[in-house]
């Protein structure tokens, strides 16, 4: 969360000239719900079964820039779709950076706690090995320069190409 892959997508996919989907975006026009709604009605384990259903299916899509939620990598077949059908960057990105990006988000349900620096280390502890699992590249956003982010990603696809 706040790692800035909705940010980062849109602008890859200007760049790139590819349409750009953000599967929690997909999950709320197919619903017609937001997440956090989702959440309240369904839990954790509906809104995952909805998002593996949308990110198999954006997976299939060639040619497109895909931004997924934090938990995406929760589910192993979200894992072998997203590493088999593309290439995947993980944004590791420091928690105190995540907490000041997401300090006036209402639409993320884990984080509607007092203790949303623990939330983010205990996800980032869980769910580093899954994210490194998934990556072709990892990729630093500490900096907090969306311009040098992009120029590694776009080095990395230009590596991946070849």
């Amino acid at each position: 969360m706040g790692a800035g892959k909705s940010t980062l997508g849109r602008h890859l996919s200007l760049l790139l000239k590819r349409p750009f989907y953000d599967s929690d975006k997909v999950i709320e026009e197919k619903t017609g719900a937001d997440i956090p709604w989702i959440f309240e009605k369904e839990g954790e384990s509906g809104f995952r079964d909805r998002e593996a259903a949308v990110i198999d299916e954006l997976t299939r899509l060639s040619g497109i820039v895909l931004a997924t939620g934090g938990g995406a990598v929760l589910r192993p077949e979200n894992r072998k779709n997203l590493h088999d059908r593309g290439v995947v960057f993980y944004l590791q990105t420091p928690v105190e950076l995540q907490l000041a990006r997401t300090k006036s988000d209402r639409n993320r349900p884990l984080l509607q706690r007092p203790d949303r620096k623990e939330v983010l280390e205990r996800l980032l502890a869980e769910r580093d090995v899954l994210y490194r699992e998934t990556a072709h590249y990892v990729i630093s956003t500490a900096s907090n320069n969306l311009k040098k982010v992009i120029g590694q990603v776009m080095t990395c696809l230009d590596e991946a190409e070849n």
